[in-house]
């Protein structure tokens, strides 16, 4: 599979894995899978992170360096953008870039956002 972690996954995954469920460990885990990661996702942790609701171990610069290395990176295209501004849903921008990133590349979006599963034609993993 193909898998596009939503920001709090990768957090969790990287920060508090026991609030992953099983199947996600083991999809995380598993090395046929690919990882993916949204610019957004990097965006949202360097601002949770300014305002102190999220604790980086060491230097912010170094910890963002591995934290993202094993990760394809899904960069905000023109056509993620227009994607975004297509969908049927409200609410956090940053959750409409994850979800369109998700649906332009083919990918599958972890989440535990019950906003996000089940929309339309974006595939979606829960964590559960």
């Amino acid at each position: 599979m193909r898998l596009l972690l939503d920001t709090h996954i990768w957090l969790w995954s990287l920060l508090d894995p026991h609030k992953l469920g099983r199947r996600i460990q083991h999809e995380l885990q598993n090395v046929q899978n690919e990882l993916w990661l949204s610019s957004i996702s990097l965006w949202e942790a360097t601002v949770l992170a300014r305002k102190g609701r999220l604790e980086i171990p060491g230097s912010h610069d170094e910890w963002l360096q591995r934290a993202i290395a094993r990760f394809h990176e899904a960069a905000v295209t023109h056509e993620i953008v227009l994607a975004a501004d297509q969908l049927q849903m409200h609410g956090d921008p940053a959750d409409r870039f994850l979800a369109a990133t998700a649906q332009v590349l083919g990918l599958t979006l972890v989440t535990a956002d019950e906003k996000l599963l089940g929309l339309g034609n974006i595939q979606s993993l829960a964590n559960r």
